[in-house]
């Protein structure tokens, strides 16, 4: 993902947190995200690094698809690695449920099958222009809600979240209404968490690295394999 080179979830009824400051990278699943931007991935040696679920880019705006999406998914099947999609969000070019949409059609979908997250909305920084993509916040916040809903309405789960709170407090005004319904994967690159978004009280993912021993993000579940299992299932 892009956030941090620019800038230096939760399921509370099946995911059992920790306290955050407390939450060791290395007694939780381990995960990555990748995109494009890591092509030739070998998943066997993933797998073998311990790495138990992953999130795809697939998408972004109405237009980008991913072309490394199909043999990275495929890759993270084959190897038995929890694995879904996210979507780049570009909420300046149409709405949040035409790009939902876009998602969906493109790898973006979720079944009950045990091993695929719900799809995540990457929603942070502007690569292109301003910050909050020109909009207020509370059009952001309704542009959120219209993909979150459209994405709800399609699988019956609602998006995972990926933000900062850096960007959420400046772009939703630090909106607390999706923390009942949209787990959070918060992107922060240090030792702890930190402060998170209004009206969650924990992360579901925890990205804490844009480097390290596997390819892509370093990311981290907040539970054990049996809670990563429930989100997958969306027990």
């Amino acid at each position: 993902m892009r956030l941090l080179s620019l800038v230096s979830l939760a399921l509370a009824a099946v995911v059992h947190a920790t306290p955050l400051e407390s939450l060791q990278k290395r007694a939780a699943p381990q995960g990555i995200d990748v995109s494009g931007y890591q092509p030739g991935i070998n998943w066997a040696s993933v797998k073998a690094n311990g790495v138990q679920f992953a999130f795809i880019k697939a998408t972004e705006g109405t237009s980008y698809r991913n072309p490394e999406f199909s043999n990275q998914y495929t890759g993270a099947t084959n190897n038995n690695i929890i694995r879904g999609g996210y979507h780049f969000a570009r909420p300046d070019i149409s709405s949040g449920a035409v790009q939902a949409n876009f998602f969906l059609a493109h790898g973006g979908g979720w079944s009950a099958d045990g091993r695929t997250l719900p799809g995540a909305l990457d929603i942070e920084y502007n690569p292109y222009g301003s910050t909050c993509f020109g909009l207020s916040a509370a059009s952001m916040v309704a542009w959120i809600r219209d993909f979150s809903n459209t994405y709800h309405a399609a699988t019956g789960r609602y998006p995972v979240i990926y933000s900062t709170t850096d960007w959420w407090t400046t772009c939703t005004g630090n909106n607390a209404s999706f923390s009942s319904t949209n787990p959070l994967w918060i992107a922060r690159y240090a030792s702890s968490i930190g402060a998170l978004p209004a009206g969650w009280g924990f992360t579901t993912f925890w990205q804490y690295a844009d480097s390290g021993p596997n390819p892509g993000d370093q990311d981290i579940f907040n539970g054990d394999a049996a809670g990563l299992g429930r989100i997958a299932r969306g027990s």
